[in-house]
């Protein structure tokens, strides 16, 4: 059975994962702050998770979630764009959706889910980053595959907030020397190994389309413009997942991320044909 990890309710949500040797705690109630969607234990068997407008799904196997989607050009499909690891916690930009936040707990791994709600199913993240030490995505229009009757995101920046269990904007000084309102759109801003931060501006819906690429040392600063090589050579090399924790998965299905929480392993899967993605999500091991 699948079980559906909603923010409705003000109790954890019970997952009971017959093949991932984890078990349910009793509901508990948080006075204050980010409740957790779930609390959960992790063992020598994966506990699988699916991705859905409704936010993370427990499924059973990765079996369960086999031509589950119908594929979609990537901009458009739910998974996980990005990842921040830090401290022993694991934040997860999610395509389409919002935020997952998974860390360790007393009871063992709390996941917690941010959505971005109507707005955010617009939009492609673009980047993911950490700004004054919190975690910000970037949302832009994507009209590559499909073009898009939505407006350029404004706010564009948003991240977490935990006090109040919900996501809010959050300005980038550098960004805002583009605002939203005169045409202008940013569709990737990421830190390079050199320290700098490399970012893409663009006007296009005007007689006269306009793009940039930039670059800065400090968001609170200013970018000056730089060559297409430079910002393209910039961007980080992909890796190869490998790790003999790891189970096979079915044709046509990729790992796509490795991370580690706590005393577990964290890993992103896709089900993909050439750019488009059908079903996708997250699996959690003990290390």
């Amino acid at each position: 059975m699948k079980k559906a990890i909603l923010l409705s309710v003000v109790i954890f949500v019970f997952l009971s994962c017959s093949r991932s040797g984890g078990s349910a705690f009793p509901p508990q109630f948080i006075n204050q702050g980010a409740l957790p969607a779930a609390i959960l234990q992790t063992g020598e068997h994966p506990i699988w998770f699916q991705l859905t407008e409704n936010g993370p799904v427990h499924i059973e196997s990765i079996e369960d979630a086999v031509m589950s989607a119908a594929f979609v050009p990537w901009p458009f499909a739910l998974h996980v764009r990005f990842y921040n690891e830090k401290d022993d916690k694991l934040i997860m930009a999610i395509n389409r959706d919002g935020f997952v936040k998974i860390t360790p707990s007393d009871t063992g791994l709390a996941l917690y889910h941010f959505s971005g709600g109507a707005m955010w199913k617009q939009y492609t993240i673009g980047g993911f980053f950490n700004y004054n030490d919190q975690d910000t995505a970037l949302l832009y229009i994507d009209d590559r595959f499909l073009s898009s009757s939505a407006p350029i995101p404004n706010p564009r920046t948003w991240t977490i907030d935990m006090e109040f269990n919900s996501i809010v904007p959050l300005g980038i000084p550098a960004l805002e020397l583009y605002p939203a309102s005169e045409g202008w759109d940013i569709d990737t801003l990421r830190q390079s190994s050199d320290g700098y931060w490399y970012y893409r501006v663009s006007k296009l819906k005007t007689l006269q389309p306009e793009i940039f690429y930039l670059r800065t040392e400090n968001l609170a600063q200013a970018g000056i413009v730089i060559s297409v090589e430079d910002f393209f050579s910039s961007a980080p090399q992909e890796k190869i997942i490998k790790h003999p924790s790891l189970p096979l998965l079915p044709e046509g299905f990729v790992y796509t991320a490795l991370a580690h929480v706590g005393d577990s392993l964290f890993v992103s899967w896709e089900e993909q044909d050439a750019f488009n993605i059908g079903a996708a999500g997250f699996m959690l091991i003990k290390k």
